[in-house]
C-alpha cells in the first residue's frame, strides 16, 4: 500500500469507529469497547508506519480538487513531513491510552458508548488537522474538535458545573474562531490559494499584502483554541468533564491545534514584527500568570489545567522567537507527560471513590493506596518542572535556547526585545512551575486529609497506561533531541551551558522553596488536621456519604472556600502572600469579563425583551383588540327587532336635521 493511502487511513479509521459507535453503541453494547479501542489503536499503528516510511525525506504531497469555487479552489490535500507525522504519532498514542484507560474509568457509566464515539471523532478531527495541506479542510477538523469538546466537557450534564463549563468552552473558543475565519479568508485572498504550501511560498517571497492584519486575526483563533491570554479562562473550568477527556484535550488535541497551526504557518507570522511582538507578549503573560494561578489552586485538575496553559505559553514563546523546532519538540514532550499527569490524577480521584473529590486539601493516605499513580505522577511532575534528565528538561531548555539566541539578535526577522521578553518570562515561569509541581505532589500524596475508603487496587488497564506513558516521559527528550532537527528544520535543540544552568538551577530553587514552605506550614496542618475533623464527624452507624458531607462542611468552616484554597497549611498561601486570593480566582478575569461583556449583553437582552413584550406586543395586541371591540359593539346593535332599527333611523335623521339647521 502506498504511503498516501496509509496516511489517509489514519484519520479515517477513528472516524469510522465513531460512526459505528454512535450507530450500534446502544443496540449492541457488547461491541462498544472493541469499536472504541480497535480503530484508534490501528490508527496509531498506521501513524507509526507512516512516520517510519516518511522519515527525514522530502515532504510528501497529494491533492484532489474538492470544489472549484471559481476564485480560490478547495483541495482535499495531504501534506506529510517530519513535523506532521511525529505529531500524528503523539495524537495516536494519547488517544489510544485514553480509550484503554476509559474502559476501566467509565466502566459503569451508562453513557460510555456516546463518550467513546465522541473521543474517536475528536481523534479523527485532530489527525485531519495534522495531515491536511489545505486550510479549509483544516478548518473542518478545527470546528469538529470544538463541537466534540462541548459534548465531552458536558458529559456529566446533570450537574450545573458541567453544563456551564461546556457552554463557556464553546462560546469562548467560538469568540476566537470568528476573527480566525476572517483571517483564513484574507490569507487565501492574498496568497490566491488555500493550499498551505502556496501560502508559505507567498509569505516567504513577501507577496502577502496584509501580513500584520492576517497574523493578528489568526492569533485570535489560536488564543481561543490553545487557551492563551486573554481567552484562556475556559480551560480550567473544562475540568468538569471526565478526567480522560482532560488528558486528551490537554495533551494531544484541541489546545495543541492552535500551536500546530502557528508552527505550520510560521513564515506568515515572521513576516510581521508586530505580530511576533504580540505573540511574545501573549506568551509571557500566559506563562507567568498561569503559573501563579496554579500555585494557588486546590483542585488537582485545575492545577494541571493552569500548567497546560503555561506550557502552551512556552510553545507560543518559541514560535514568537521564530523557532518552530523548539516549539514542536516541547509540544511532543509535553503531550506525553501531561497525558500521564491527567490520567494519574484520574487514578487518584478514582481511588477516593467519587469523581467530585478533587480538592488536594481533602486527600490523605493516598501514597500507599495508589503507588503506581504516585510514582508515575512524580516522574511526570519532575518532567513538568524540567528537571534533568527527563524529557521536559530537554524540550523546555530548547525553548530557552531559542529565546537566548533571539535576545542576542542572532535570529533574523525577530526583534531582540521579543527574545528578551520570552527568555525572562520563561525563566521566571521555571521557578514557579517547579514550585507548584512540588506542592501538588506533597498535597496529593502526603496530605493531611481524611483517609479515603479502600476500593482495592486500581484496575490494570489504568495503571498499565500510566507506566506506558512514563517511558516517553523519561526517555524521549534525551534520546531524540539530537535526531529531531533532521525531522524538522535542522535548528539545534537541547540545552546550552547557560540555559541549562539557569533553567535547571531555577527549577531546583523552586522545588526547595516549595518544600521549605511545606515544612514551615506543618504546624498549621497539625493544629487543624482534616483527618481529625472526619473522625469527629463520623459515627459508627453513619452513612459514608453523610460522613463525607459533614467532614467537608467542617473543613470549610476551618479553612474557608475549598475552591479558593484558603487552607492555612497550604504552602502556596505562604509563598504568594496577599496575592494568593487573587491568583486562586484567576486574577478575577472571569469577573472582569462578566462586568465588561456578560452583564451588558444580558442588560441589552433584557431591554430587547422589554421592548418586544411590553412595547411592540402592546401595539400588536391593540391592533388586534380594537377591531374585536368594534365588532362586539356592532354585534350588540344587531338585535333583530325592527322597531329598534326604525327608532335608530329616526333618531339619526333628527340628529342630522339638527346639525344641518345649526350649520345653516
Amino acid at each position: 500500500m502506498t504511503l498516501t493511502a496509509l496516511a489517509v487511513l489514519v484519520p479515517v479509521l477513528p472516524f469510522l469507529g465513531a460512526a459505528a459507535g454512535l450507530l450500534v453503541g446502544r443496540r449492541a453494547p457488547g461491541f462498544v469497547r472493541p469499536i472504541a479501542l480497535l480503530p484508534t489503536a490501528l490508527s496509531f499503528a498506521l501513524a507509526i508506519v507512516v512516520a517510519a516510511r516518511q522519515g527525514t525525506g522530502a515532504p510528501t504531497d497529494a491533492a484532489h480538487r474538492l470544489a472549484a469555487t471559481g476564485t480560490v479552489p478547495i483541495d482535499l490535500a495531504l501534506h506529510l513531513d517530519g513535523f506532521s507525522v511525529l505529531t500524528a504519532v503523539l495524537v495516536g498514542l494519547v488517544a489510544t491510552c485514553v480509550q484503554v484507560y476509559s474502559v476501566a474509568y467509565l466502566r459503569d457509566d451508562p453513557r460510555y458508548p456516546s463518550y467513546a464515539a465522541l473521543v474517536s471523532l475528536f481523534t479523527a478531527a485532530m489527525l485531519l488537522v495534522v495531515y491536511t495541506g489545505d486550510l479549509m479542510v483544516l478548518l473542518v477538523g478545527w470546528e469538529v474538535m470544538g463541537i466534540c469538546s462541548y459534548f465531552l466537557v458536558g458529559h456529566y450534564w446533570e450537574t450545573e458545573t458541567a453544563r456551564s463549563a461546556s457552554l463557556k468552552a464553546f462560546l469562548v473558543t467560538k469568540l476566537g474562531d470568528v476573527p480566525f475565519l476572517i483571517g483564513v479568508f484574507a490569507l487565501a485572498s492574498d496568497a490566491g490559494t488555500f493550499r498551505i504550501n502556496g501560502i508559505l511560498t507567498a509569505a516567504t517571497h513577501h507577496e502577502l499584502a496584509h501580513p500584520t492584519v492576517i497574523a493578528l486575526l489568526l492569533l485570535a483563533g489560536v488564543a481561543g483554541k490553545s487557551a492563551q491570554f486573554p481567552l484562556h479562562t475556559w480551560l480550567p473550568d473544562a475540568m468538569a468533564g471526565p478526567t480522560p477527556v482532560s488528558a486528551l484535550i490537554h495533551a494531544a488535541t484541541m489546545v495543541a491545534a492552535g500551536i500546530y497551526l502557528v508552527a505550520r504557518l510560521l513564515p506568515v507570522f515572521t513576516a510581521s514584527a508586530a505580530a511576533l511582538a504580540v505573540l511574545a507578549a501573549m506568551a509571557a503573560v500566559t506563562m507567568v500568570g498561569s503559573a501563579l494561578a496554579a500555585l494557588a489552586q486546590d483542585d488537582i485538575k485545575r492545577v494541571l489545567a493552569y500548567s497546560t496553559i503555561g506550557q502552551l505559553g512556552y510553545m507560543a514563546g518559541a514560535l514568537a522567537v521564530g523557532d518552530r523546532d523548539a516549539a514542536v519538540f516541547h509540544l511532543l514532550s509535553h503531550g506525553a507527560f501531561k497525558a500521564l499527569l491527567f490520567l494519574g490524577a484520574g487514578a487518584v480521584i478514582h481511588a477516593s471513590g467519587t469523581n467530585s473529590l478533587t480538592a488536594m486539601s481533602r486527600m490523605g493516605a493516598l501514597s500507599k493506596r495508589v503507588p503506581d499513580a504516585m510514582w508515575t505522577m512524580g516522574i511526570a511532575l519532575a518532567a513538568l518542572a524540567a528537571l534533568p534528565p527527563l524529557s521536559g528538561f530537554f524540550s523546555k531548555e530548547s525553548v530557552l535556547r531559542a529565546a537566548e539566541h533571539a535576545s542576542s539578535g542572532d535570529t533574523p526577522l525577530v526583534p531582540s526585545a521579543v527574545g528578551w521578553t520570552v527568555l525572562v518570562a520563561g525563566l521566571a515561569t521555571a521557578v514557579l512551575t517547579a514550585g507548584y509541581a512540588t506542592r501538588l505532589f506533597l498535597l496529593a500524596f502526603r496530605g493531611s486529609g481524611p483517609e479515603a475508603p479502600d476500593h482495592g487496587r486500581q484496575p490494570f488497564l489504568m495503571t498499565g497506561v500510566l507506566w506506558v506513558l512514563a517511558v516517553p516521559t523519561i526517555a524521549f527528550g534525551g534520546l531524540t533531541y539530537r535526531e529531531l532537527p533532521d525531522w524538522f528544520d535542522h535548528s539545534p535543540l537541547g540545552p546550552t551551558l547557560i540555559t541549562s544552568v539557569l533553567g535547571a538551577g531555577l527549577a531546583v530553587v523552586g522545588v526547595v522553596v516549595a518544600y521549605g514552605a511545606w515544612s514551615a506550614t506543618a504546624q498549621l496542618r497539625h493544629d487543624h488536621p482534616i483527618g481529625a475533623v472526619v473522625a469527629e464527624a463520623a459515627d459508627a452507624d453513619a452513612e459514608p456519604e453523610l460522613v463525607e458531607a459533614e467532614a467537608i462542611d467542617a473543613h470549610e468552616e476551618i479553612y474557608g472556600d475549598i475552591a479558593a484554597s484558603d487552607d492555612p497549611g497550604d504552602p502556596g498561601r505562604l509563598l504568594l502572600g496577599p496575592l494568593h486570593r487573587h491568583a486562586a480566582r484567576g486574577f478575577h478575569l472571569d469577573a472582569l469579563y462578566a462586568l465588561l461583556f456578560v452583564r451588558p449583553v444580558l442588560a441589552a437582552a433584557n431591554l430587547v425583551r422589554f421592548l418586544d413584550r411590553d412595547v411592540v406586543e402592546t401595539y400588536v395586541r391593540g391592533a388586534g383588540g380594537t377591531p374585536r371591540l368594534l365588532g362586539a359593539a356592532v354585534r350588540r346593535a344587531q338585535t333583530g327587532n325592527v322597531q329598534t332599527y326604525l327608532s335608530a333611523l329616526l333618531a339619526g335623521a333628527v340628529v342630522l336635521a339638527v346639525l344641518v339647521a345649526v350649520g345653516a
